[in-house]
């Protein structure tokens, strides 16, 4: 199930390691009920200090016959006391109440989770969305979800900006749609609005300067490799951003077929490959053979092999925008 999206039932399992996409579902959850019945009791509960007969006596029908949400953290962790009464209760769950378990991973409870899932129960994956792709579908829904639109472009320079952890993406979003004008004409979000906030992250400093290179731009690439160091910029990361564009380009520059067919081989977005698509036109094979192994060169340079580190990426940035035909 999608944790933008848990459908109420009487047993809802929430699973997975990402805290943020767990608390994002159960809050899902909650608004939905309540949408659907103002008078919702929720009650907390965590499963490690549970003891015995807590979720029959919390899940009992109350006075009022108000709609209940217990939802029980710690699952991970719990105690054998939950552990028997959790089993109980999955086989016979009170009318007009949601239970929502939120299992973090590990082996502990896997009897529980079992047979929660042979019920046919609801089941949330919450997984680390390790994968760029994945985070710009994130952010890309984020502003769907507001009614709002951001460009491809300004979504690949949030995730390269804020994209390390997925709450504080969430709150890049959160931020960007609040304070950005919201009228007809100026809905979309674009990047250089997503520069004027984050512009000074590591990471996007380290693409714009691979942006400006891999296009041919030397004398954009370099000042604006001048700039990231004289502000403290680490050469690692931004001979590691210069080698990813370089790898991407390759491998669209060998593939074929359609944006969405290259993108589906390569476990890319369409919109990274036309992005790489747009760059190809200034490069031959010969020109990429040639920036890989000076990046290859550079990023042992800057890790310990070379004395000047700041010489070595400059000197790779010059060599990758002089190998590219300027456009």
């Amino acid at each position: 199930m999608s944790w933008r999206d848990v459908p109420p039932a009487s047993i809802v399992l929430v699973q997975g390691p990402e805290e943020f996409i767990a608390s994002r579902a159960l809050g899902n959850l909650r608004q939905r009920l309540r949408a659907q019945s103002p008078d919702l009791e929720v009650t907390k509960m965590d499963a490690s200090t549970y003891t015995a007969g807590q979720l029959a006596m919390t899940a009992s029908p109350s006075l009022f016959g108000e709609p209940k949400l217990i939802e029980v953290s710690s699952v991970a962790t719990m105690s054998d006391d939950f552990l028997a009464d959790a089993l109980a209760y999955v086989g016979a769950p009170e009318p007009d109440v949601v239970v929502a378990f939120h299992h973090g991973g590990g082996v502990r409870g896997k009897k529980l989770l079992d047979a929660i899932k042979a019920s046919g129960a609801p089941v949330v994956e919450c997984q680390p969305l390790k994968k760029d792709s994945d985070k710009a579908d994130f952010v890309t829904a984020e502003f769907r979800q507001a009614g709002r639109r951001i460009d491809p472009q300004a979504v690949r320079s949030l995730v390269a900006a804020v994209g390390a952890n997925l709450s504080e993406l969430a709150a890049a979003c959160s931020q960007l749609i609040s304070d950005t004008p919201s009228g007809e004409d100026s809905r979309t979000v674009t990047a250089d609005l997503v520069d004027k906030y984050y512009g000074g992250r590591v990471e996007a400093t380290a693409f714009r300067v691979a942006d400006a290179a891999l296009a041919g731009n030397g004398p954009v690439a370099l000042s604006s490799l001048r700039h990231a160091l004289a502000t403290g910029v680490d050469p690692v990361p931004l001979v590691a951003a210069l080698a990813m564009k370089v790898r991407t380009l390759a491998k669209v520059y060998a593939a074929r077929g359609s944006s969405a067919q290259i993108a589906k081989d390569l476990g890319m977005q369409a919109w990274q490959v036309d992005a790489a698509k747009r760059d190809i036109g200034g490069w031959t094979p010969q020109a990429l053979v040639r920036a890989i192994q000076v990046l290859a060169e550079a990023d042992a340079q800057v890790k310990g092999e070379a004395k000047d580190p700041v010489y070595a990426v400059e000197r790779a940035v010059t060599i990758v925008a002089t190998s590219a035909r300027r456009r």
